[in-house]
């Protein structure tokens, strides 16, 4: 793409990479992010990266980050750096233990320095350019803020911390999967967080409608630290949005707000609408969306849509009313190296 000029605001468009092989064991490459024409992916996402009992068996999914299977994946993810795109890890997720462990800096700090080491070593061994600390388990925010504490003063001042809260958290505290106050945290530590991945699907959000997104500006966040986080197919969890849906809440949106923060994708390998055959699509499309760079044409709109129909789950956006606890989502299934079931 031709470059933009400089100082203009660029909105982020960002994917997560967890899904690295298929059901036969090939690589997915992430090369066609770079390769393909009119995409213009700022940051990829590398999930997920977990720490278990054993201190020094830290997994990248169910292996460890040198398993000679990612031999490839490193090699790619360091090709999308050399072409400018910001190459982050993802901690925790689903599976849960990660940030009990590192809640020991409070505790033990002995307990706590065996746990982080290997970590400081996973992001130093391979040059990430930051950590996306997705928390959905309870820890305290005392915890959360010494860990991005210790993060920026081992890693510097350009080294990227973000967050990736269920929408819901943003409005009310108690709508939310990690047990502490992200309004408190963005007063305490806002300065050290580049942005938020704010997931707004599996019922925790919606954005088959302004709405939402409008409350949370509303509430005080600024909007370039608020990245709207999508479900880039309906078999990757509840509130997928159809494309027509999408073309006009997202461009809406980057209008009423010069500073708009982006949107990400939950996950790669499968997105629409290419699928698992052309999955880079999905971010070929969302720049256009987010940047004005158009090439969408109405018809292959409704045409991709309906190639999904009934398949659609645009979830309504119950999960902000005051004194509604929502559960937390059961359909939802991170996918490791094509398999279902890591939680």
């Amino acid at each position: 793409m031709p470059p933009l000029p400089p100082h203009q605001h660029i909105p982020r468009v960002i994917t997560y990479y967890q899904t690295h092989h298929d059901s036969d064991g090939n690589h997915i490459s992430v090369l066609p992010l770079v390769t393909q024409p009119n995409i213009g992916l700022t940051h990829l996402i590398l999930a997920a990266i977990h720490i278990n009992e054993d201190p020094n068996a830290i997994t990248l999914n169910d292996h460890s980050p040198e398993h000679p299977r990612f031999t490839t994946l490193w090699a790619e993810l360091r090709i999308l750096q050399a072409s400018g795109i910001k190459i982050l890890g993802m901690l925790g997720g689903a599976a849960k233990g990660s940030y009990q462990r590192l809640s020991t800096i409070e505790t033990s700090p002995s307990t706590f320095e065996a746990y982080y080491r290997p970590l400081h070593a996973l992001i130093t061994a391979h040059s990430l350019d930051g950590l996306d600390l997705d928390i959905e388990e309870p820890t305290s925010l005392s915890a959360i803020i010494a860990l991005i504490d210790r993060l920026r003063s081992d890693f510097g001042p350009d080294f990227l911390i973000t967050l990736a809260p269920v929408a819901a958290a943003l409005l009310n505290t108690k709508h939310n999967l990690s047990g502490f106050d992200y309004e408190a945290l963005e007063v305490l530590r806002g300065k050290e967080i580049a942005w938020y991945n704010a997931q707004f699907y599996c019922g925790w959000g919606d954005c088959s409608n302004p709405l939402m997104y409008e409350m949370v500006v509303r509430k005080g966040w600024p909007v370039e630290k608020v990245v709207v986080g999508l479900v880039t197919n309906p078999d990757n969890g509840g509130g997928w949005v159809p494309w027509n849906a999408l073309a006009s809440v997202l461009p809406l949106l980057v209008g009423r707000h010069p500073g708009f923060g982006g949107v990400m994708g939950w996950e790669y390998f499968n997105s629409l609408p290419g699928g698992k055959e052309s999955p880079w699509q999905w971010c070929q499309w969302m720049t256009a969306l987010v940047r004005g760079t158009g090439g969408l044409d109405k018809a292959e709109l409704e045409r991709v849509d309906g190639k999904e129909k009934g398949k659609e789950e645009v979830d309504p956006d119950d999960g902000v009313a005051e004194g509604v606890v929502l559960p937390v989502p059961k359909g939802f299934e991170y996918l490791t190296d094509g398999e279902e079931g890591e939680e």
